[in-house]
């Protein structure tokens, strides 16, 4: 076991130490600039596009605003609290700042990605709308990268236990464990019970789900954490001046903190950001590619609403509460962290909003990752795969239920970075069909 945590350990400091950290920023500059920033600009009309009547004249399997929800569905989960505070607690609050970065240069990057998955999407064996990155690394650019596709897709397959499953229902049941002592087991076969009686749905039951449960978590979560933030109104400039002043400087070892240079803080906030907002890994075009829509450029437009509101709205809320309450200074980290923050600034009462909003979106996060990784895999060994890879899903849920927390996020951020590397490549080849599309579309909305 030592010998595995020791690979997994190498292989994370040699993938997140500068290559992926220069990929995903510099793909998403790449993509930001040559759009000519319209990803921000664009913002507004990505959600008036969102509550437009569902595209008539469009094929497609869900409709637009219930891909949106699936792709939120998987990417709001562990990374909105665990994460954050795993990245203020290692990083310093500098962590949030290059988080926020990373999700605006990520703006971009969700954009293209939804966008190729719209255009290069096909129908599989079955009759369903598939797509993602192994299908625009296939039809974008041909035999000669077949081997990208594969190795995405077999990465997308493996990450999902990671990323989507095992990690997501630890904290679940770690959670439940610290605060009201239930056992993990019992949690794991209950959220197990759970998955299977909507994943056997498949992608349409998903959708259905998503697009009742998240918008309520969300917007509940947000509000509540709001309300903890304005009671505290008065100590908001400080924090935010704290988050500003140690994302440029390094900050020193105070209480339990063990203090952390700039470097550590733009690889916390970079690392837990992308696996918040997962921009750049190719998991979300998978449910973007089954959007009832004939315009892959309004597709884009609604997919990288899901960044804006996983990072810049959600993660933002978990953070300040955690740098207005000064914990991330004790020993504290993960869940732990996130409950002392918001009880310390509501007593009583923080610990419900911590634990509340921890089910909710690890258990969606279950069900988006179930979908992602049943279509890398059915591009691998087709259809027939599917049933199977349902099954070893749930299987896998009590058991991630019982692990070690500390090796599940280095087994998640190993598959997460080489789940990326094929995407980012692709994204950067096939940038001139972004380009090209986009400037048509926004043309002939002008003419």
């Amino acid at each position: 076991m030592e010998t595995i945590e020791s690979i997994v350990s190498w292989v994370n400091g040699w993938l997140w130490g500068s290559i992926l950290l220069f990929l995903l920023v510099g793909v998403g500059l790449v993509l930001m600039v040559g759009l000519r920033f319209i990803p921000i600009r664009q913002l507004p009309s990505g959600f008036r596009q969102l509550f437009k009547p569902r595209d008539s004249e469009g094929d497609g399997d869900i409709s637009p605003f219930n891909a949106l929800m699936t792709s939120l569905s998987g990417t709001i989960g562990t990374g909105n609290i665990v994460g954050v505070a795993s990245a203020i607690a290692i990083g310093g609050p500098g962590a949030l700042f290059w988080m926020w970065c990373t999700a605006i240069v990520g703006l971009a990057t969700k954009y293209s990605e939804a966008l190729l998955a719209v255009h290069f999407r096909e129908r599989d064996s079955i009759g369903q709308y598939v797509g993602g990155p192994m299908y625009y690394i296939k039809n974008g650019l041909g035999k000669k990268f077949l081997w990208l596709s594969f190795a995405f897709a077999l990465f997308g397959a493996l990450a999902g236990f990671g990323i989507g499953n095992t990690v997501q229902v630890n904290s679940i049941a770690h959670g439940l464990d610290v605060s009201l002592g239930v056992p993990r087991i019992l949690t794991g076969i209950v959220v197990a019970v759970l998955v299977g009686a909507v994943i056997l749905g498949g992608i349409k039951r998903i959708a259905q789900v998503a697009g009742k449960v998240v918008p309520f978590m969300a917007v509940a979560y947000v509000g509540l954490c709001g309300i903890v933030i304005l009671m505290n109104l008065a100590s908001l400039p400080s924090a935010i001046g704290e988050i500003l002043q140690s994302a440029f400087s390094p900050v020193a070892a105070t209480g339990g903190f063990a203090g952390a240079t700039i470097m550590l803080a733009v690889r916390m906030g970079v690392s837990r950001g992308v696996f918040s907002n997962e921009a750049g890994l190719g998991s979300a075009p998978i449910a973007h590619a089954c959007a009832q829509t004939n315009s892959p450029v309004r597709q884009g437009t609604i997919a990288m609403l899901g960044t804006f509101i996983d990072t810049l709205v959600i993660c933002t809320m978990t953070g300040l509460a955690i740098v207005l309450s000064g914990m991330w200074t004790t020993e504290a980290q993960g869940m732990e962290l996130s409950i002392s923050a918001m009880n310390s600034l509501l007593p009583h009462s923080g610990n419900i909003i911590v634990i509340g909003g921890m089910i909710v979106f690890a258990f969606t996060t279950i069900l988006g990752w179930a979908f992602y990784g049943e279509r890398c895999a059915e591009y691998i060994f087709g259809v027939k795969v599917i049933p199977i890879y349902r099954i070893l899903w749930v299987l896998a849920v009590p058991i991630g239920a019982m692990m070690d927390l500390r090796f599940i996020w280095n087994i998640a951020d190993m598959l997460n970075g080489l789940m990326a590397l094929p995407n980012l490549i692709a994204l950067l080849l096939l940038c001139p069909v972004v380009f090209s599309l986009t400037r048509k579309y926004f043309e002939k909305q002008k003419g």
